[in-house]
């Protein structure tokens, strides 16, 4: 039914004696009619009054609106719209996930007695909400006169439905909190008080007052007064399952099932009221109007990953955070620790340059050449973790969650004084990071290239991959935007570590391994706990070497596979092949105009590397931090005044400052 058809050409198509179909398609359209263009709440109200004022004048009109109405209420279950429209139909995040995209991708049908197909159908737009929320007590009884004027039992038919809703949700948060995984999470006392077991006979203590003709409003409000309590103890235990999170891990899909059930609490109480209001049609319009927007959000993705993962993502910037504190220097000492760290990483790394090559000469398939260079990668980035050295732009990711932390504190007289402390530190100790590295990695190459040719007679690359270099480095080709592209690389890794080491926790695997009879038996006690203890200390590490070698490695030549054409460049690798490069082509280099342009792309490629990745995990730790409201301009006016002040303390340790560990 479109838009430009007038009312009385709706008027004209009602049918109760319709097939369901029809009968359906009949309301979609008045209300399409209604919102009109979507653009005015008055508009739509007074489309409604003006309906409401044609069928009182038309006797035939009301009677078939009547018939209409009875055949839909006898036809359309309205309490399955009520306990269940908004929630998944399986306590499963996965399933939900599914559910979610046939919504987006299939079209529904009005050919249905689901109220809540028909609801969406109905009342699809968060304009549909406006418009009923602003609806006055006087139309609502006027259509609730016009479409059950003799049915003295309506109000008992809605305090039925209501009850029955408020029924199926108790029986859902019941089965939700004796869940396992859910009841071993929560507290002793939680557990011990056991507020679920007589959820149902409060709900059932409630129906028996509302329904019963002899009642009271004493007994009725104290029954009241039981479920209301009862679903605040339910609340409360419930809630103490994220205290086990905060210690032991956070699982999304245990995150979704906490969502849900507290939905349903909050659905009973809407019901509630509902059912007490001396104001049923108004408070009604409420929960439509309510309904509305939650089938706005039932079919977002967005809001369903964001409202379940803001806890992980909030853990894994915390183990980041953990991690990160390792990696920022605040003393000369710590200052020079990090460049030796860094020089080491960058020799291991040198290793890692050539065998890129070796692996090119073998001529592999994309995908295996793509898989051997993540082994190489990962093989690297693993030793050097190990033998506790460092690559440069693997540290950003990781600090960034910990200077996020710091922002909590700015509400202290010099937090941002320290908060630009902080930032200095962390500037520093990447410079002293990419140096070590690049300043080792260039010699240590060139060295073993000539050592290469030394001693097989030939040179370790060739001419052509040496000029293949310069030219895929070169600064005005694609090389900067390959060198952010990594960056993103960089920041997933990291999310990668975090994920896996909450992943390692929240299933124990560390306990396990330290106690488990059968790992005991085969490791010895001994053994089994020093590689608990190994695996817990450095698992997150482990992930992040692995993820990101194999990323480099394998992404190129999946992107390719798709025509995507990218490539990535990472600042101590892309260093190490420029050492390569020259070791090929010998002193001719220093005349080559591609040289000097490839050699200009690596401080760049380097700042990209680290900012990008920097940033991402930055804004992550941000939102997972809950930081809001932070004078942000306060912070940049510090900055630049450090910077105008003292600009070594960016690149070197200072001696007229001391340096604070927070």
């Amino acid at each position: 039914m479109s838009r430009s058809v007038d009312l009385a050409s709706i008027l004209a198509q009602l049918d109760p004696a319709a097939d369901l179909a029809h009968r359906h398609l009949w309301l979609i359209g008045l209300l399409d009619w209604v919102r009109g263009k979507r653009d005015s709440v008055p508009g739509a109200i007074g489309r409604l009054q003006l309906f409401l004022d044609a069928v009182e004048a038309r006797p035939e009109a009301q009677a078939k609106l009547q018939a209409w109405w009875a055949m839909l209420v006898d036809t359309v279950d309205i309490t399955t719209l009520l306990a269940d429209f908004g929630f998944a139909p399986r306590t499963a995040l996965a399933s939900e996930v599914a559910e979610r995209l046939r919504n987006k991708l299939l079209p529904a049908s009005p050919e249905t007695i689901d109220a809540s197909e028909l609801f969406m159908l109905a009342l699809p737009g968060g304009f549909d909400a406006q418009w009923v929320a602003a609806l006055e007590e006087a139309q609502l009884a006027r259509l609730v006169h016009l479409l059950a004027p003799t049915d003295t039992g309506g109000a008992s038919r809605w305090q039925k439905a209501l009850l029955d809703a408020i029924t199926y949700c108790a029986g859902q948060i019941l089965s939700t909190g004796f869940a396992p995984e859910l009841r071993l999470r929560m507290s002793e006392v939680a557990r011990e008080s056991q507020p679920f077991h007589a959820l149902i006979h409060d709900v059932e203590s409630l129906r028996v007052e509302v329904l019963h003709g002899l009642r009271t409003p004493e007994r009725l409000d104290a029954a009241v007064q039981r479920l209301r309590e009862r679903l605040e103890a339910c609340r409360a235990a419930a809630a103490t399952v994220y205290t086990h999170f905060e210690e032991n891990g956070i699982s999304v899909g245990l995150v979704f099932r906490l969502r849900q059930l507290r939905e349903r609490i909050l659905r009973v109480r809407q019901l509630l009221d509902c059912l007490l209001s001396p104001q049923p049609a108004l408070t009604a319009a409420k929960l439509m109007a309510n309904l509305v927007l939650v089938g706005q959000e039932r079919r977002s993705l967005r809001a369903l990953f964001a409202s379940n993962s803001s806890l992980l993502a909030a853990k894994v910037a915390e183990r980041s955070a953990e991690t990160g504190e390792h990696y920022i220097t605040r003393t000369g000492a710590e200052y020079r620790s990090m460049v030796k760290k860094a020089a080491g990483g960058g020799a291991l790394m040198a290793f890692t340059t050539l065998a890129k090559f070796g692996l090119y000469a073998l001529a592999l398939s994309a995908f295996w050449g793509g898989f051997w260079a993540g082994v190489n990668y990962a093989t690297t980035f693993v030793l050097i973790q190990l033998l506790h050295l460092t690559v440069a732009t693997k540290q950003p990711a990781m600090t960034a969650p910990a200077m996020a932390a710091k922002l909590k504190e700015l509400g202290a007289s010099d937090a941002i004084e320290s908060f630009v402390d902080e930032i200095t530190h962390l500037v520093r100790s990447q410079v002293a990071a990419v140096l070590g590295n690049v300043l080792v990695v260039f010699p240590a190459v060139l060295a073993l290239a000539l050592l290469i040719t030394q001693t097989t007679g030939a040179p370790a690359i060739t001419e052509k991959q040496a000029e293949h270099v310069f030219e895929s480095l070169h600064l005005l080709g694609p090389s900067l935007f390959f060198a952010a592209f990594t960056g993103v690389l960089l920041f997933l890794s990291s999310i990668i570590a975090g994920w896996t080491e909450n992943w390692f926790v929240l299933h124990r695997l560390d306990s396990a391994m330290h106690y488990n009879p059968r790992i005991t038996r085969f490791l010895g006690q001994a053994r089994a706990a020093r590689w608990a203890r190994f695996l817990r200390e450095n698992l997150s590490g482990f992930a992040a070497n692995i993820s990101l070698g194999f990323m480099l490695g394998l992404v190129p030549a999946i992107a390719g596979f798709f025509g995507l054409g990218l490539d990535v460049r990472h600042v101590t690798l892309s260093t190490g092949q420029i050492g390569a490069a020259c070791a090929a082509l010998g002193m001719a280099v220093l005349h080559m105009q591609a040289f000097w342009w490839a050699v200009a792309a690596i401080p760049l490629i380097g700042a990209l590397n680290v900012t990008v990745s920097f940033y991402l995990a930055f804004s992550l730790a941000l939102r997972a931090q809950s930081v809001s409201g932070v004078d942000r301009s306060r912070i940049y006016a510090a900055i630049r005044r450090r910077l105008g002040s003292a600009p070594l303390s960016f690149f070197a340790p200072g001696r007229g400052r001391t340096a604070t560990v927070h």
